[in-house]
């Protein structure tokens, strides 16, 4: 198998070899798969977002007041505040608000005057997260951030079934949770899925900010790999590649936004099934 290996490198020049070699290595490996942290991001922040998206928006178009009261404030605050500020807010206050309710049972006086930082107030009270922990905090901020875009987004669809539709349900005999399920949000997806394919592409953009949670992710790595490297042995292995990973970063998220379109397109056409069509 060696030996085959060897010919087609001999017959494909020196230049493959090496390409495939320096393509191959171990922190293009680790590269690779810290494409997985980007696509979790996505997905499980893309499925907390819907889920928050509806409630705001049920909260929002509720009948009862002090409901009305926090989806509005929801959907009108959280759009308000830069991305990047809640994305590192959350996860900092829910870290320190852990430690503050572990240092409420485990320091005493002592530790807490041997402890030289002000937080945490004992060195026992210390969470250190690991990659997976703040993975799941990324998703948790992306989902509650783009949750209030798409919380917007849902309330206006909602508001644009026309409402003889659910008079009608309501005719036939429906309770106001048959109405909402079965004919408001049934029909309200149409108008809705427009709107929340641009909240995807946001969220997909809002993925490249996971390093700033000391996650390696594939934008990290890009600008890791791409660096001027020197070696003891070798000198300078190459230069500032960065603008090549970056365009093959590019690259990555042009295919995901063609896909995502497409998605969205066949999640349209599912949408309208058994609704009359628009002239």
């Amino acid at each position: 198998m060696e030996s085959e290996a060897f010919w087609l490198f001999d017959w494909l020049g020196e230049d493959f070899a090496f390409w495939f070699a320096y393509l191959t290595n171990g922190k293009h490996l680790s590269w690779y798969a810290s494409f997985r942290f980007t696509i979790t991001a996505a997905i499980f922040g893309a499925v907390l977002a819907l889920v928050f998206g509806v409630l705001g928006a049920t909260a929002k178009s509720s009948r009862f007041a002090p409901l009305r009261v926090i989806g509005t404030l929801y959907t009108n605050m959280v759009r308000g505040i830069p991305d990047v500020l809640f994305f590192l807010f959350f996860p900092l206050a829910f870290e320190q608000g852990v430690e503050w309710v572990l240092a409420t049972q485990v320091c005493t006086p002592e530790t807490i005057a041997a402890t030289q930082a002000n937080w945490p107030p004992c060195n026992e009270a210390n969470w250190i997260l690991s990659t997976d922990q703040y993975l799941a905090l990324a998703c948790l901020s992306l989902g509650i951030i783009y949750g209030a875009f798409a919380a917007n987004v849902i309330y206006g669809a909602m508001r644009a079934v026309p409402s003889g539709q659910l008079e009608a349900a309501r005719a036939y005999g429906m309770s106001e949770m048959q109405v909402l399920f079965r004919i408001h949000i049934r029909q309200m997806w149409v108008y809705a899925l427009p709107g929340l394919s641009n909240v995807w592409m946001l969220l997909i953009k809002a993925t490249s900010l996971l390093s700033l949670l000391q996650i390696a992710d594939i934008v990290w790595w890009a600008g890791q790999l791409g660096s001027p490297n020197f070696l003891p042995q070798a000198g300078l292995v190459h230069g500032d590649w960065r603008w090549a990973y970056f365009i093959a970063l590019f690259v990555f998220y042009i295919l995901v936004t063609l896909i995502s379109e497409k998605a969205f397109g066949r999640l349209t056409l599912w949408a309208r099934r058994g609704m009359p069509v628009e002239g």
